[in-house]
């Protein structure tokens, strides 16, 4: 019969167990809420947001240990939720339709024209291109700088900037001139 040792060792081993236990839960509950959020408005979808966090979050567990620094956490979680979206391309091929994307409820109760502005907002967004809206979400809804954006992206620091500039003009244009914009992306 096989043996693991003494219960010094087994003691040690669900102590290890244990402390890893309550570091990912620490950081599940610091970071789900951000994590939902900045993959709702990337994907678009709540329900495969919700997928894809949960992915995310597993994956986080299995290489927990590889997260030496604190405090760079959320960006870690970020780069896996980034990888396990790829993953969800690479796996399947989706069929995309012009159907209003659903809105996240807000625990604020916001007056109808603050509501419609962030809607149309949250629209105008999604239609950004993915090189634009990625960097985008993250500066606002992360609150990440151009060097850190640049180093999840693997972007050089410039082309974050461009990148942010485009989206931010973009973005206001088609806020200014709906029709416009609009016709445009129609082509």
């Amino acid at each position: 019969m096989f043996s693991f040792g003494n219960k010094k060792s087994k003691a040690s081993v669900l102590e290890d167990m244990a402390n890893k236990q309550l570091r990912y839960d620490s950081l599940v509950r610091a970071y789900h809420g951000e994590i939902f959020r900045y993959a709702y408005w990337l994907i678009g979808d709540k329900q495969i947001a919700e997928d894809v966090v949960q992915e995310a979050f597993l994956r986080a567990w299995k290489s927990l240990d590889s997260l030496k620094d604190e405090k760079a956490a959320k960006s870690w979680l970020i780069t896996i939720l980034r990888r396990e979206n790829a993953r969800r391309f690479e796996r399947k091929q989706f069929q995309y339709s012009d159907v209003e994307q659903e809105t996240l409820e807000d625990s604020t109760s916001l007056d109808l024209e603050s509501q419609l502005e962030r809607n149309q907002i949250r629209r105008q967004i999604a239609k950004l291109p993915l090189e634009y809206r990625e960097p985008l979400l993250l500066q606002v809804l992360g609150g990440y700088s151009g060097d850190e954006i640049a180093q999840m992206l693997d972007l050089n620091r410039n082309t974050v900037m461009t990148r942010l500039f485009r989206a931010r003009n973009q973005l206001k244009e088609a806020l200014e001139n709906p029709t416009e914009f609009r016709g445009s992306q129609n082509g």
